[in-house]
């Protein structure tokens, strides 16, 4: 069995290595290729300060490519008795390289290892985020743009209100979906800031060049402070939760929509054949399981910033044991995140509207406002002409003309997609992910 990187002249017992080391072995190759890439910076780095030769450098590069095609391709794994990815790697390189791989720790703790992992690994799945999110705000503005002169009604307190249309429908979400983007934009700015090199969250007495680590990395600055940059683990998680959770927030409120719309009683809406699921018993069902899951995933989802919060919320500055429980919370999410804005946006782009909503003679009366306003612009001072439509109605002599004609911005007539569009499009492109990617390329390059 191998021994542990801070092990000496005792052992722990079987039963604390299984309790502290958890779901670490499992959990880890999620970050196994980012310890690579962070392991190929701190290497080159301590080449350029002399604490490596430019031979072992040399090797170390090609032993850590190799590790990191092998994580690529699935095949990496953490062998029984090794904590972590980082022991594995470490291990790796000494079983091939002799003394040479024991030098790779040099200026590093794994405390400032596992946050370099964390960020390398939250800023990829964050970029995949936002795309996605793009991907799912596009399908909603182009429904959007397709069905604006559609009316439907719109509801407060789940009765029947004003006019509405698909466009704004469509279109709300869409907006909802540009401002979650500013906080995928809090958060990813967050997470590209380098910790490497705080190692324990006290610093080194090596003479560590830390901005170099930097641009090797393609992080837009480091965290200065080393002992910050020991606080930030958890702290960047809990925020990056904040903002999957804001497009999950998106994303369960339009599912409650579709399943409510897409019902017999609203006949809103419907869902091609093949997105929907049957009853056993029942030969006519035709049920919005999707929509049903993305809002349950979703408002777990939902839930991710509190359990953070509460695991790391009263921790003191400085590392503890605690942290490593976020993980099992925190890095599956994104998977799942991923999933539900994959099928939201099959559904949105496939999914039917009702073009004769209003021949249905319920929605009648959500054209009584429409009516005040004509009398008022007409001359009848507000609230007479609201007594008037009022009583009209409750005696049964209120006959709606159904055609509206909103100007104002953000109005049925005046959806102002353009103005979204732009607005969502200059916070994406504002992250600027391929800078990382040509700097993760630049490491990988022979």
């Amino acid at each position: 069995m191998a021994k542990k990187l801070w092990e000496k002249n005792f052992s722990v017992s079987q039963e604390i290595e299984n309790f502290t080391v958890g779901k670490d072995r499992g959990l880890d190759l999620f970050l196994a290729r980012y310890d690579v890439l962070g392991s190929l910076a701190h290497c080159k780095m301590l080449e350029s300060i002399g604490l490596l030769a430019s031979e072992e450098w040399q090797l170390l590069r090609q032993g850590l490519w190799g590790i990191y095609s092998s994580a690529a391709a699935g095949t990496f794994r953490i062998e029984s008795g090794v904590e972590d990815v980082h022991s594995q790697v470490e291990l790796m390189l000494t079983r091939n390289l002799g003394d040479i791989g024991k030098k790779i720790h040099s200026g590093r703790s794994r405390n400032d290892q596992v946050l370099l992992d964390l960020k390398l690994f939250t800023r990829s799945e964050l970029q995949d985020v936002c795309e996605l999110v793009m991907g799912l705000f596009n399908a909603l503005v182009g429904q959007s743009e397709k069905h604006k002169d559609v009316l439907m009604p719109g509801y407060t307190h789940l009765q029947v209100a004003m006019p509405s249309s698909f466009g704004l429908w469509f279109g709300a979400y869409a907006e909802s979906l540009a401002d979650d983007m500013l906080f995928l934009q809090a958060a990813y700015r967050m997470c590209n800031r380098n910790p490497l090199g705080s190692a324990a969250g006290y610093g080194s007495s090596f003479p560590l060049n830390r901005a170099m680590t930097t641009e090797l990395l393609g992080f837009d600055s480091m965290n200065y402070n080393v002992v910050y940059a020991q606080m930030g683990r958890g702290k960047t998680e809990k925020n990056v939760a904040f903002a999957l959770a804001s497009v999950a927030g998106t994303l369960a409120k339009l599912a409650y929509d579709a399943c409510m719309f897409n019902s017999q009683n609203f006949g809103f809406i419907k869902l091609p054949a093949e997105c929907t699921t049957g009853s056993s018993i029942m030969p006519h069902k035709k049920n919005p399981d999707v929509f049903e899951l993305l809002r349950a995933k979703c408002n777990r989802i939902q839930a991710l910033p509190n359990d953070i919060l509460l695991i790391m919320n009263n921790l003191p500055s400085g590392y503890f044991r605690d942290l490593q429980i976020i993980k099992e919370l925190f890095l599956p999410a994104f998977a799942e995140v991923k999933d539900c804005l994959a099928m939201a946006m099959y559904i949105i782009e496939r999914i039917e509207v009702n073009k004769e909503i209003l021949n249905d003679s319920r929605y009648d009366a959500m054209f009584s406002v429409e009516e005040v306003n004509r009398l008022a612009a007409e001359g009848m001072p507000f609230r007479d002409a609201y007594k008037k439509v009022g009583l009209d109605i409750e005696s049964g002599k209120f006959v709606p003309c159904k055609e509206v004609h909103h100007t104002h911005e953000g109005s049925i007539g005046n959806l102002c997609n353009k103005e979204v569009i732009a607005f969502m499009e200059s916070t994406f492109s504002s992250m600027d992910f391929e800078k990382a990617r040509r700097a993760e390329r630049a490491l990988l390059q022979e």
